[in-house]
């Protein structure tokens, strides 16, 4: 499909966000010492310079979207500049490997989503591995899902999706952000629950996915609620059910998908922020404390609960729990995706 080559190309697109005075910030320190580090950056006197999260998505997805809003108390918390860098490519692995490799000081940082586990199982060469390859910081947050379409397709319900897609699955077209993303697990999990196969239209992240099922180019996709909640507000796109086990309170009349008639429709999009493996201790705890910080920021609170999601609580922003979550994740994916039989090249 011709829409989907024009996203193949990888871009870098870079904000700075939260200019606060570094010279302040040192002088404040007293020039003190980490213990129990070395080589790299100390605790001591980081930041001294520019911090740079990587995205492994396009900018205006939902996963660009949670970071530019925790970046800004982030830099408060840590007394620095934080910038964000979008490197788009491969399901979110280019971005991820390329922090792999990075100099492991805490200057670079990775915000991924659901896909650090599940590409792995879906990649045969991957150039890293998730708990070797990277430091866990804290978890983020944790997204719901929605089962989204172009506003003229003829389904009224999800029940009524399904019935329709299983009568034209030559033709119905199911769009999403790359294999190994989060809108592509939920689309394997909606054809298993349906018992479907359908053609899908891959794209180089979610904004330009949503942007061609706004425009009518594709008939439907699963995006969290972070990138949806807006056009579904506005009737730009309709909507069949969120993916969560409850609703979602900035979306009220939209069922849960068990509501709606597929129970086995059940996924959500957690978030975590990852540094190169031999990180400083020090510096990734100065890291994570500034992430518990941001997560507590009263406007972070409810911008996220206008998307439709809310920060993980504080236990959960450490690098212990979410260390747990992504052995946890690792082994479920790598279930479901031999169970579909898919692989990315």
């Amino acid at each position: 499909m011709s829409t989907t080559s024009r996203y193949r190309a990888t871009t870098r697109m870079i904000a700075t966000i939260g200019i606060f005075s570094l010279v302040t910030a040192c002088a404040g320190s007293g020039g003190g010492t980490g213990a129990g580090t070395t080589g790299g950056a100390t605790a001591g006197g980081y930041p001294d310079r520019n911090i740079t999260i990587v995205v492994p998505f396009s900018a205006g997805g939902p996963t660009d979207t949670v970071t530019r809003l925790i970046a800004e108390p982030m830099a408060a918390k840590l007394g620095g500049k934080v910038v964000v860098q979008n490197v788009e490519g491969a399901g979110g692995t280019v971005g991820a490997g390329e922090v792999a490799v990075a100099e492991p000081d805490g200057y670079t940082v990775l915000m991924h989503h659901i896909g650090m586990s599940t590409a792995p199982a879906l990649y045969q060469s991957l150039g890293y591995k998730p708990l070797e390859s990277f430091q866990t910081v804290g978890l983020v947050t944790e997204v719901p899902m929605t089962v989204v379409a172009r506003k003229d397709f003829e389904p009224a319900t999800l029940k009524d999706l399904v019935t329709y897609v299983k009568a034209n699955a030559g033709k119905v077209t199911l769009a999403n952000a790359g294999i190994g993303a989060a809108s592509h697990l939920c689309g394997l999990l909606f054809q298993t629950a349906a018992g479907v196969k359908l053609q899908e239209v891959p794209y180089e992240g979610t904004g330009p996915a949503l942007t061609d099922l706004v425009g009518g180019q594709v008939d439907f996709m699963c995006d969290q609620t972070t990138n949806t909640s807006g056009q579904i507000s506005a009737g730009e796109v309709k909507a069949y059910a969120v993916t969560t086990p409850e609703r979602v309170k900035s979306l009220p009349d939209l069922p849960t998908t068990t509501e709606a008639g597929l129970p086995g429709l059940q996924v959500s999009v957690w978030h975590g922020l990852y540094v190169p493996a031999k990180t400083p201790q020090d510096v990734v705890q100065k890291l994570s404390e500034a992430l518990k910080a941001a997560l507590a920021d009263q406007k972070v609170i409810d911008q996220m609960a206008k998307l439709g999601t809310a920060p993980v609580p504080a236990e959960d922003a450490t690098p212990q729990a979410h260390r747990a979550k992504l052995e946890e994740q690792l082994g479920t994916w790598a279930k479901v995706i031999a169970d579909a039989g898919v692989k990315a090249s």
